[in-house]
């Protein structure tokens, strides 16, 4: 019980900073990714577009994801650090992606046309589970 006791004293530390730097990771590429949007997904959201809400979602569960990954087999805070910028630059390039390959798409999913919007989430969310494998290989 001793032994069970001194490994919680130390690694319940090193747990609180890793999860603590994910979710800042998180934080900040969710705030990164709502300035470069064109549209204002919380005003649309608060409005009730469900468009808006699905490609936020997705681009929460995006981020984080490869988040998770990251931490789950990092060494240290650095590599959650390191990590989260590339999968936050990788979700970016994807949205780029997407919006060049279908035509208006911003103005679509303010329109609150949801296909554009659940196949942007789709991508998105597909990218991420490519990312989190290749991160945690």
């Amino acid at each position: 019980m001793e032994a069970v006791l001194e490994s919680f004293v130390t690694g319940l530390p090193v747990l609180l900073l890793h999860y603590l730097v994910t979710l800042t990771m998180l934080a900040i590429g969710v705030t990164i990714y709502i300035w470069m949007t064109p549209y204002k997904e919380l005003e649309l959201i608060r409005g009730g577009n469900v468009a808006a809400a699905i490609s936020l979602g997705a681009a929460i569960i995006s981020l984080a994801m490869p988040l998770a990954f990251s931490m789950a087999v990092s060494v240290g805070v650095w590599d959650i650090v390191v990590w989260g910028l590339v999968t936050l630059v990788i979700v970016l390039v994807v949205y780029r992606l997407i919006d060049f390959l279908m035509k208006d798409l911003p103005h679509r999913i303010e329109a609150g046309e949801l296909g554009p919007a659940i196949l942007l989430a789709a991508v998105k969310l597909g990218v991420s589970i490519i990312t989190a494998a290749a991160v945690s290989g």
